[in-house]
């Protein structure tokens, strides 16, 4: 497993308990893509026996925000990000192990590449897919993130 993400699961546990007691995790990352898991149990189920939005919302979450994350850190440069929209759509009951995945980094370089030579702020819309061990789709969502210089190193 990549150093990166051993890290990035060790931040969950620390910083984001909740996602790391729901079960999420990442399990791939590169420039171009993250996949993350979440497995349907008692802990992070709703009433109608399938995995709460909540929870599939902080593993899609995690999935486009991983990418960002690292893309920031290799740029070197002092960049905060924040979440400042959303939204998700459900398309079948979440049961069993649901993966997320996010293919979208190419997105995140022009971005940087932007805010780093203007330093104004930018903003990306990444997707992230939930697809069941059936290789059915679950749910969808959309994450605006925005990113900003805070300052030149």
């Amino acid at each position: 497993m990549d150093v990166f993400v051993k890290k990035m699961n060790r931040f969950l546990m620390f910083k984001l308990p909740s996602a790391y007691l729901c079960g999420v995790k990442l399990k791939e990352l590169d420039s171009s893509k993250a996949v993350v898991t979440v497995t349907h149990k008692w802990i992070n189920q709703n009433p109608f026996k399938s995995m709460y939005f909540a929870v599939q919302s902080m593993a899609a979450e995690l999935s486009t925000g991983a990418i960002v994350i690292k893309k920031i850190k290799e740029s070197g440069n002092n960049i905060s990000m924040l979440v400042t929209n959303h939204s998700g759509r459900f398309t079948k009951k979440a049961v069993g192990k649901i993966t997320f995945t996010c293919n979208n980094g190419v997105l995140i370089d022009e971005a940087l590449n932007r805010t780093i030579a203007t330093g104004e702020g930018q903003t990306i819309v990444m997707k992230s897919v939930g697809i069941n061990e059936n290789g059915e789709q679950v749910s969808e969502y959309e994450f605006e993130w925005s990113i900003k210089l805070k300052s030149k190193k």
